[in-house]
């Protein structure tokens, strides 16, 4: 038996080449963990010199109050503002104020010339002649029945028939007394004595700031449909904080709050939290009442809305100055190990309290933490 000589043929040449090479090329590509090894910064040991530059703060589990800093719109305090209708129809001839003018109760707002006040005051009129005929049949009436002139069935029928004369001659007043007529002007029309045409009026239902004007000169207005005017109570408002569905729990009604514009700071508190999360924004509204006596607040303004829980809480707070953010922009803190060493520790961030931010994880109570020399100790780390 005789066992050939062992050859290579070209094409198995060119498959060991292939894998060789695919081998190397895994080889140089895989993690370096060396260098990523390198990347953990390793802890940072300070001279007697240079821990004169630092301050060491021990982290203690501390009772606080939560605090939520969250992004809010003003709005009018609904209970005290309106909408102001137009009580008759007919175009508008004079507007006598502007949005941002204080008004009165009663006070004149606009005039309107309108029909509806010459076909009311004819109307009156003969209901009053009418009320008063009825009446005078029916007191005749009654008298006739006393003398066997008429039978009982007249005379209460004569009487129904006044009373509800009567009652057409309250409706009739009552329209003219809805078209808010000046009350001399009215004083005349129910003595019967002749006047002078009468000009619509749109009067203020309370007092308090013309915030809107939505009506102008010439425009035709529709009886109790056409809104003329918003008039507000501006001395309080309503300050919609948004309280994403994650912060929903550290706020109840009854918190204090502090409402942020610019330099000016207005205290406030949680009037009523939303039943209902917004499905596009995962969020719910709290209502803040902020008193406005010195007419900061304007609505529509954005503001800045801290809200502190009234029901105290436990756990760990850091300094402000104590929390950094490396390349990523993850907070993190620097903690003296036991051989007198620096390590830095990724801490998870939660709401503010007062100079402190409440450390959820991360942190125990007794870790020894930087706080004032904290960008201090980077530096030398990073070096």
């Amino acid at each position: 038996m005789t066992t050939e000589p062992f050859s290579l043929s070209p094409l198995r040449v060119l498959s060991a080449l292939f894998c060789a090479a695919a081998v190397i090329f895994v080889t140089s590509c895989g993690p370096d963990n060396s260098q990523k090894a390198s990347e953990t910064p390793s802890n940072v040991t300070l001279t007697d010199a240079q821990l004169r530059h630092i301050h060491i703060y021990t982290a203690v589990a501390s009772s606080f109050h939560k605090t939520l800093d969250v992004d809010g719109v003003v709005d009018f305090d609904n209970d005290q503002a309106t909408s102001v209708l137009a009580p008759m129809s007919g175009p508008v001839s004079r507007l006598l104020v502007q949005p941002g003018d204080h008004v009165s109760k009663g006070q004149l707002l606009a005039v309107v010339d309108s029909p509806d006040y010459a076909a009311a005051v004819a109307a009156y009129r003969k209901a009053v002649v009418a009320a008063n005929a009825a009446r005078r049949l029916a007191n005749m009436d009654k008298d006739l029945f006393v003398h066997k002139g008429v039978a009982q069935k007249e005379a209460d029928q004569a009487e129904s028939d006044a009373v509800s004369a009567e009652s057409d001659r309250y409706t009739a007043l009552q329209t003219l007394v809805s078209l808010n007529i000046d009350p001399r002007t009215l004083a005349q029309i129910k003595k019967g004595r002749a006047i002078a045409h009468i000009s619509g009026e749109i009067r203020s239902p309370m007092t308090g700031t013309v915030v809107e004007r939505l009506i102008t000169p010439g425009q035709l207005l529709q009886a109790g449909s056409t809104a003329a005017f918003t008039i507000a109570n501006l001395s309080r408002v309503w300050v919609m904080a948004q309280i994403f569905d994650s912060d929903i729990g550290a706020v109840s009604v009854g918190d204090s709050a502090q409402v942020m514009t610019g330099t000016n700071t207005v205290a406030g508190r949680v009037e009523n939290v939303s039943a209902e999360v917004d499905p596009t924004t995962r969020s719910v509204m709290a209502r803040v009442v902020v008193n406005n006596s010195e007419n900061l607040l304007k609505k529509q303004m954005y503001v800045h809305v801290r809200i502190q829980s009234h029901d105290a809480t436990s756990g760990i707070l850091a300094p402000v100055s104590a929390i950094l953010r490396d390349d990523e922009n993850l907070p993190f803190v620097y903690v003296r190990e036991r051989d007198g060493s620096f390590a830095r520790r990724p801490v998870t961030v939660g709401g503010r309290v007062g100079d402190s931010y409440e450390i959820p994880a991360g942190l125990r109570a007794g870790d020894r933490i930087v706080v004032d020399g904290a960008i201090f100790v980077q530096f030398m780390q990073d070096q």
